[in-house]
């Protein structure tokens, strides 16, 4: 699959900055000091968690309907969608330093 969607729960810090949560995946958060920072952050950090799982042959849990997500007063859900095939090419063309030794 190469679009993903999924719920994150943003938490406000009281100061304009908040803290992301993707309930389907754990260990998934980030953060940011405004929304438009936070919501950057969130897709990146999906971006991350989905490449990894795919890069580890692991499962890609079925999102949560936002409908069915309690979330604290004050704090909010927006959906993050991800679409993968510029994410693999990035990873793939990450470049790599190496030191070698070439005769003269």
């Amino acid at each position: 699959m190469d679009r993903y969607i999924f719920p994150a729960v943003f938490e406000s810090d009281g100061n304009g900055g908040y803290t992301v949560i993707f309930p389907d995946l754990p260990g998934c958060i980030t953060e940011g000091d405004t929304l438009d920072e936070a919501l950057y952050m969130a897709k990146d950090a999906l971006e991350l968690y989905i490449y990894n799982l795919e890069d580890d042959n692991e499962t890609i849990p079925t999102p949560t309907a936002p409908e069915k997500i309690k979330v604290p007063k004050g704090d909010f859900i927006n959906l993050i969608e991800v679409y993968m095939p510029p994410v693999r090419d990035e990873m793939a063309n990450k470049s790599v330093n190496k030191t070698i030794t070439i005769p003269r």
